[in-house]
This record gives structure tokens, C-alpha cells and sequence, in this order.
């Protein structure tokens, strides 16, 4: 429903402001403009969807590969005691855990598709064991949260993105939106544990979160001191490096379980490839959708309107033709990565735009979308203070964004 009206408001605003464009300032170009948009950015969503298979495929077959030689029962060891503690009302060894977990590993490399059936399951895995039906638990609260702030170590498909579109670096923005994204999910961490009396001072939950400050701190601290070309290779490095021993480490676990690798691996990609043509239709709706709108100007005119507010304050107002894949992201992934493109596209995916851009895509969740598809498939109508808590996050991965992109790349 919340796409329904995104993709009608879209056509309806655009329609609007070229009517006055056209009768007011007597801009012919507007509507002629408008009409070639629709068949290029069909065109570009085809082509984006068919080039991105392959890459899906590819996780998917690995993820799979994960799956069967043993990931959740290791993942259970490393994060189960912090679990326990964020989710009190899970019983112990309950299915629901393992969903969790693997949802969430899907969603730290970035793999979005993968990660939406496993958080589909894993809500009704919940809805189980929630004893109001009609009302989310805590449990489902914190879970989709922790979705909406979008904790991404490894933001697979918005690089594979950058590298369709002609990016020399597509994993620059690795860095970047791993201390963007942390900021998003401790936010939103903090405003649940509030909200659910949650101990936040309980030794475990605060081992795991000083652990991981100090680490994100750490990475800051480093790359603040090297210069532009000093971060772009070192972050590159790295990315390429924990992306190798991953898949590597998932090829090991599935030899030590003696599972048949390549069959696992080509069951996954299946799943892969299917993903990829299904979001054909909704990718072509979608950027069409968003090259009227930005043909029309509207965009324009709400960039410019936040510009010159910013410039009043005196603030820097290099970043503001991002802005659109943030305002995007809290109600649609599709649309935000379409966003991301298009902008991409007129300013240059390695340009100071393009990663701010980029990084506003992997830093935060569709939080809107999130909410009607996962309470929705529970039939969960109260959703209490979900809503809030995941726009705060979404919020604080915007804020973080900024000032990362400020330090990396300007």
C-alpha cells in the first residue's frame, strides 16, 4: 500500500509541476522530456535487473553453502549470549533464533533479497510465541528495529550497483557505511532498550556493544589519518580481503560437513536468478516512476529549497543532491537503489555525490515497507512504537552518512 501511493504520488506531482512549468514559465521541453524518461529508464531498469542476476546468484549460492555447513550453530555461539538478553521472551533453542540470526547475517552483507524471506519466517516464527495476537511483542519490536537500522558490514549489492554503473571503485564506500550503519543500529538499539527496560548495563550487552564501538572507533580513528587516496586503497583492501576469507570460510564449513558443495552452491543461485528477474517489473516501475519525477524538476526544487536553508545556517550544502536516496530509503529499498542510480548516473558514481548517495543507501532500511510487509504477514495491526523507533534510526544513519562521506570523500 505505502509503494502504491509512492509510485501514483510520484506521476501525479510530476504531472502537477509540468503543467506550470509549461503554462506559467511556457517550458515546452518539460512534458516531451518527461515522455522520453519513461523509455530510458525502462530500459535502464532491465538492464540493471539482468546485470545484477548474476551477483545474486553468486550470494545466494554461497549463503546457501553457509546455511548447510553449520553457520547458524556457529553464529549462535558468537552472538547467543547477546541475544539472550535482547530477546528475553524467546525460549531457549527456539527456531525463531536461528531465523534471526540468519536474517540478520544476510542483511550485515548486504544481500537485501536474501535477507527479507529469512525475516519473513522469522516473524511468524515469533508471532508463535506472542501471546497477543494482534499487538507486537517486544520481541518483534527490537526485531524489526535492529531491520531498520540496517547494520551492514558488507554492502554487497549497493557496490555490485556502483560497479554496473561504471564505478572504478566500487567498494570505497565500504568504510564509510559501516560507520554509518552502526550509528543507525545503536540508535536504535539504545531507544528500544529504553523503551523496553532493557539493562543496558548488563555486563554481556555491554561487553558486545563497547567491543563493537571500540572497533568502529578504531577503523575511524585509522583511515582519519590517512589521505584520500590513502583511504580509497586501504578501504578497498579490506573489503576485498573480508569478502575472500567469507566465502572461503563458507567453503570450509560446507567440506568439514561433508555437504555436496557445488549441488548446495547451485541450489542457492537459483534462488539467486529467480530474485533478480522477479524485481524486473518493480525496478522498471520504480526508476520510470523517478525519471518523471526528476525530469519534472521537482526534485530540483526541493534541493534548492534545502540548500538555501542550510546555507542560511552556514552549512556546507555539497552533500544535498543526495538527499533524494535518503528521503527515499525509509519507504522503499527499490526506489532508494533507483534514486541511487539515477543520481549516480548525472553526477558520477565516484564522485563526492555518488558515494554520499551510495552510503545513504547502505546505511538505513526501508523502514516503512519493513513494517507493512513483516507485521503485515503476522497480521500484527498495533504496532506500538516500531514506527519511532526505526525512523530515529534511520535518522542517525542519515546524520552519520553526512559526516562520513564529508570525511572520506570531500
Amino acid at each position: 500500500m505505502v509503494l502504491n501511493y509512492i509510485w501514483v504520488s510520484f506521476f501525479l506531482i510530476a504531472f502537477v509541476v509540468g503543467l506550470i512549468k509549461l503554462i506559467v514559465f511556457n517550458d515546452t521541453t518539460v512534458f516531451p522530456a518527461m515522455l522520453q524518461s519513461t523509455f530510458d529508464m525502462a530500459r535502464t531498469g532491465f538492464e540493471i535487473s539482468i546485470g545484477l542476476a548474476g551477483i545474486m546468484s553468486l550470494w545466494l549460492g554461497l549463503m546457501k553453502i553457509g546455511e548447510k555447513g553449520g553457520m547458524v550453530p556457529i553464529l549462535s555461539r558468537v552472538v547467543g549470549p547477546f541475544f539472550s538478553r535482547l530477546f528475553p521472551e524467546i525460549p531457549k533453542n527456539h527456531p525463531a533464533t536461528g531465523s534471526i540470526i540468519m536474517n540478520f547475517s544476510a542483511n550485515i552483507l548486504g544481500l537485501d533479497n536474501a535477507a527479507t524471506p529469512l525475516g519473513l519466517k522469522a516473524m511468524n516464527e515469533l508471532q508463535e510465541i506472542n501471546p497477543n495476537k494482534d499487538t507486537a511483542s517486544n520481541a518483534q519490536i527490537m526485531f524489526l528495529v535492529l531491520n531498520a537500522s540496517g547494520l551492514t558490514i558488507i554492502p554487497i549489492t549497493v557496490m555490485a550497483d556502483r560497479a554496473l554503473i561504471g564505478s572504478v571503485n566500487p567498494a570505497s564506500i565500504f568504510i564509510p557505511t559501516l560507520i554509518a550503519t552502526f550509528c543507525s543500529t545503536f540508535i536504535g538499539l539504545l531507544y528500544v532498550c529504553i523503551r523496553q527496560r532493557i539493562n543496558l548495563f548488563d555486563r554481556v550487552i555491554l561487553a558486545y556493544i563497547l567491543g563493537t564501538t571500540a572497533f568502529i572507533a578504531g577503523v575511524v580513528f585509522y583511515f582519519s589519518a590517512l589521505s584520500t587516496e590513502q583511504i580509497q586503497k586501504q578501504s578497498t583492501l579490506f573489503s576485498s580481503v573480508i569478502i575472500l576469507t567469507i566465502i572461503v570460510s563458507f567453503i570450509a564449513l560446507g567440506l568439514k560437513r561433508k555437504i555436496p558443495i557445488f549441488e548446495t552452491f547451485v541450489e542457492g543461485a537459483k534462488e539467486g536468478f529467480s530474485t533478480s528477474i522477479k524485481i524486473i517489473p518493480f525496478l522498471v516501475g520504480m526508476l520510470v516512476a523517478i525519471g518523471v519525477f526528476r525530469t519534472s524538476g521537482t526534485l530540483k526544487y526541493m534541493e534548492e529549497g534545502t540548500a538555501w536553508g542550510l546555507s542560511a545556517l552556514g552549512v556546507n550544502t555539497d552533500f544535498v543532491p543526495a538527499l533524494p536516496v535518503a528521503f527515499l530509503k525509509p519507504m522503499t529499498g527499490q526506489g532508494a537503489r533507483s534514486m541511487m542510480i539515477e543520481i549516480s548516473k548525472e553526477h558520477g558514481p565516484d564522485s563526492f555525490v555518488g558515494n554520499v548517495a551510495s552510503i545513504f543507501r547502505g546505511c538505513a532500511e526501508t523502514t516503512l515497507y519493513l513494517l507493512a510487509l513483516y507485521f503485515g504477514s503476522a497480521g500484527i495491526r498495533n504496532t506500538r512504537y516500531a514506527v519511532t523507533g526505526g525512523l530515529l534510526a534511520d535518522l542517525a544513519g542519515m546524520v552519520a552518512g553526512i559526516f562520513v562521506g564529508y570525511l572520506f570523500f570531500h
